[in-house]
């Protein structure tokens, strides 16, 4: 393989990675070339430490560096509550917000008849030991509000119903948002979701 050719590979594997086309690819390839002591050996050597350590949380789904992640080997994690997310940058965006300080526990994906996706090809049974031996007094079913997650979302309440309290997200018109800019479906779970003002 000539060094050209490894090069257009190397814009073909990262134009495949999510929010790069190949423009873009060929653009950050090429500024990773021009600074390549600074930023290309650096980048290759942390993916490399990257590939072979990073693993899957047995307990939760998360991604971490060991088979336990951190956030569910906190004791001050374990404060009864478990939040139910579809994938791990639904983790992360709750954990850059700051606010939830207990457990997680990531699915895998949603509930799809048409994908052919049932209970065993997510972390659900999983979830559901979790309830009784971390002694969960909540779920909080922070899933997409789309159709496959809100079946997800309404398969686990069923399952849960009578062991656990369970509570969703709420949903509705988002901080700084216009009401003309709005779906129809945003509009409808704002006002069916009102508060007292």
């Amino acid at each position: 393989m000539t060094a050209t050719k490894d090069i257009e590979t190397l814009i073909e594997m990262m134009a495949r990675l999510p929010g790069l086309g190949p423009r873009s690819a060929r653009r950050a390839v090429l500024h990773l070339i021009r600074k390549r002591a600074l930023q290309l050996q650096p980048l290759a050597e942390q993916m490399a430490r990257v590939s072979a350590t990073a693993r899957e949380c047995l307990n939760c789904g998360n991604v971490g560096t060991s088979d336990i992640c951190d956030l569910c080997a906190s004791d001050a994690r374990a404060n009864g509550q478990i939040c139910v997310v579809e994938d791990v940058a639904d983790l992360w965006a709750m954990e850059r917000a700051g606010v939830f300080k207990g457990r997680y526990h990531v699915l895998g994906g949603t509930l799809s008849a048409l994908d052919q996706v049932g209970p065993e090809q997510l972390r659900i049974p999983r979830l559901l030991d979790r309830i009784s031996t971390e002694n969960a007094s909540e779920v909080i079913l922070a899933l997409a509000a789309t159709i496959d997650g809100q079946t997800t979302a309404h398969y686990i309440a069923d399952q849960l119903r009578g062991r656990v309290s369970v509570t969703s997200l709420a949903q509705g018109v988002p901080i700084g948002g216009e009401l003309d800019y709005l779906d129809d479906g945003t509009i409808t779970a704002a006002l069916t979701a009102r508060k007292p003002f």
